[in-house]
């Protein structure tokens, strides 16, 4: 696959480890691929497509990057501290309860104080506000080019065709690693819909058999099906990626509990459980409630004999969950 140029932000390859409890647990062999690993303060999914977006914002010249997200988003959170030191600064809208300044943590926590230490501009909406990210962002976008800049937008979790690219690539580098003993399916959460899209894209345009499986965080199967439509429309276009994003593309739902970032104290209590079992630790927002689906899904044989967990990171948001934990602990 020839594809355009991208940005050395990420550290790869991700390893992948093996989950031996877990694995004889279920009577499924289950791997991890550590993309919780991509570097320190850079980690999780969002790297790699910000390696994309990124090197197009820098061959434009751009000098402010505006993306949004939840107020404790991992996406925004790279954004702010890949962004900085390119000489572009972060301008973020992150949703809050009610948009409102005292909502933000304060002391700033998780995401939120990474933000600040990058100098990101924080700007608050409500979620009907947030419903109109797209013009919201444009909006300020044109503020900044007014004041002699120049914006470089990029959308909700980088998930267009460009950012997708990074899991096109994600899904050749599993193939390298396991190239004779591929995963029957691989499980990634879902929240934004590049991330599964671009793995389902890769995979295809290797004709490899691995089908790809989104856990819906928030949403519904009907919306990321056809988010990851678009995307692969997209990416047929202008990348010449001969691959329709739905051949061996599932979304599952179900598993959002109580909504997008609020959790139960069982799923929390899975988390913990989790750490304890084989060292993996997980984020409320949405490494656990997909790797719920792996272990719900897994026993009954719907995702084949080898599964490969995607862990798009988040560690940063758990910390801002230290309080519903601390009584589990």
């Amino acid at each position: 696959m020839h594809l355009p140029e991208h940005l050395p932000l990420a550290h790869l390859p991700t390893p992948i480890q093996a989950m031996p409890r877990l694995s004889d647990a279920l009577g499924v062999e289950v791997l991890v691929k550590r993309d919780d690993l991509t570097g320190s303060h850079l980690s999780g999914n969002k790297v790699r497509k910000l390696e994309f977006l990124l090197a197009r914002a820098a061959h434009e010249g751009a000098t402010h990057v505006v993306t949004c997200g939840g107020v404790q988003s991992n996406h925004c959170r790279a954004t702010a501290l890949a962004a900085a030191p390119l000489g572009m600064k972060p301008v973020l809208l992150l949703r809050t309860p009610h948009g409102r300044p005292d909502e933000l943590p304060e002391p700033p926590t998780g995401n939120v104080l990474l933000d600040r230490l990058a100098g990101a501009t924080l700007h608050l909406c409500d979620p009907a506000g947030y419903r109109e990210r797209t013009r919201r962002m444009a909006e300020l976008a044109r503020a900044i080019t007014a004041e002699g800049g120049r914006p470089f937008v990029i959308p909700e979790g980088g998930s267009d065709a460009l950012g997708a690219l990074g899991y096109v690539r994600c899904a050749a580098e599993i193939a390298e690693q396991l190239p004779d003993a591929l995963p029957s399916s691989v499980v990634v959460a879902t929240g934004s819909g590049g991330t599964v899209a671009g793995l389902a894209l890769g995979f295809r345009a290797l004709e490899l058999p691995v089908r790809t499986v989104g856990v819906a965080v928030c949403d519904d199967e009907a919306t990321f099906m056809g988010i990851a439509a678009d995307i692969a429309a997209e990416a047929r276009t202008r990348y010449g990626l001969q691959a329709p994003a739905d051949e061996g593309l599932r979304i599952v739902d179900g598993f959002q509990g109580r909504g997008y970032a609020l959790s139960t104290p069982d799923e929390l209590a899975l988390l913990r459980d989790t750490a304890r079992l084989d060292g993996l630790v997980l984020d409320p927002v949405y490494t656990l409630k997909a790797f719920r689906a792996l272990l719900s899904l897994a026993p009954s044989g719907a995702l084949g004999p080898r599964v490969l967990f995607v862990h798009t990171g988040g560690i940063f948001g758990l910390f801002a969950a230290s309080d519903a934990l601390a009584p589990l602990l």
